[in-house]
């Protein structure tokens, strides 16, 4: 049976989809981009402050679905450009233990939705 995750501490869907679903004990979490849930603006100050607000509307999915950052099995990183990958992997850090991160990727894109810098995405264990 599939669940649907909706929190609107993170940005709401701006399509047909949603923030995460969970089936089987797994949540896959849809990519989130800057948007602050709040506002509604993009949070485009730096590498850093984008990739934090990313990591924070992932945390509120997680946290809607039950789940953590501890569960994580495996994120998906995409970026506009390489070159940021030491930033983005320095602020995506602090939110893992070194010693139980998940697998994870991440590649270089051309274009991300509303032309940010990072989208992330991720799949988690869920206690049902």
């Amino acid at each position: 049976m599939k669940k649907i995750i909706i929190t609107s501490n993170a940005p709401s869907p701006v399509g047909p989809y949603n923030q995460a679903t969970v089936a089987n004990g797994i949540l896959y979490a849809s990519g989130q981009i800057a948007i602050n849930p709040a506002t509604g603006d993009l949070v485009l100050d730096s590498i850093e402050a984008e990739t934090k607000q990313v990591m924070e509307n992932l945390k509120a999915v997680l946290d809607k679905a039950g789940s953590s950052f501890e569960q994580v099995l495996k994120c998906t990183i995409f970026l506009s450009d390489m070159g940021n990958y030491g930033k983005v992997n320095e602020v995506y850090a602090r939110y893992f233990d070194e010693e139980t991160a998940p697998a994870r990727e991440c590649v270089e894109v051309a274009n991300l939705p509303k032309y940010v810098n990072v989208e992330i995405s991720l799949l988690a264990v869920v206690e049902e």
